[in-house]
Parts: C-alpha cells; sequence; structure tokens
C-alpha cells in the first residue's frame, strides 16, 4: 500500500464496489458546466439544489458517487449525501472519474 493509498484510500476499488452495488453518479456541476461533457447516465443536480433532491435519492436505495469539475462541490456533495443518510462518496472530478469507471 502506498503512502497516497494509507493516507487516502483506494478509491479505485471504492468506487469499484460501488458501481459493483448499482451506484448512481450525480454530477453537481452547474446545468451549463454539465452539458459541455459528463459521464454517460449521471445524473446532473447542481450542489445548489442537492438538498431539494435528497429524498428522490433516498428512493432509489442505491450508493451514490458525486462528481464535479474537480473535487470540491462533489466532496460538499457527498458530505450532504452522508448527513441524510446515503451511502455516498467523492468520486472527484467528472473526466477523471470516467476513466475509472
Amino acid at each position: 500500500m502506498g503512502l497516497f493509498d494509507f493516507l487516502f484510500g483506494n478509491k479505485t476499488k471504492k468506487i469499484q464496489d460501488f458501481k459493483s452495488r448499482g451506484a448512481i453518479i450525480v454530477d453537481v456541476r452547474s446545468k451549463g458546466e454539465y452539458e459541455s461533457g459528463a459521464i454517460p447516465g449521471s445524473k446532473n443536480i447542481p450542489l445548489q439544489h442537492l438538498s431539494s433532491k435528497i429524498g428522490e435519492l433516498k428512493k432509489l436505495n442505491k450508493p451514490v458517487i458525486a462528481c464535479c469539475a474537480s473535487g470540491m462541490r462533489s466532496a460538499s456533495a457527498a458530505g450532504i449525501l452522508k448527513s441524510n443518510g446515503i451511502e455516498a462518496m467523492n468520486g472527484g472530478g467528472w473526466f477523471t472519474l470516467s476513466q475509472k469507471l
């Protein structure tokens, strides 16, 4: 296990675990950012609207991988989701995440 894995965990393994359990990818960028390029099949829920969509996401009963442009907004999104009882992780930037899927 490398230092990076020790400090931050192995995100690729966690992504694969979430994916194997039918995870939903939620892209929290703005609509315009999302339309300029996104992971196929992902849901666009801008960060400022995420709280109003918690009920919908809970009903799906699946883990959530949050992504954005760089990983900052998706970190906030993962925190919001976890605090509302949804299993979630920060997938980081959408482009890098798409390469791990």
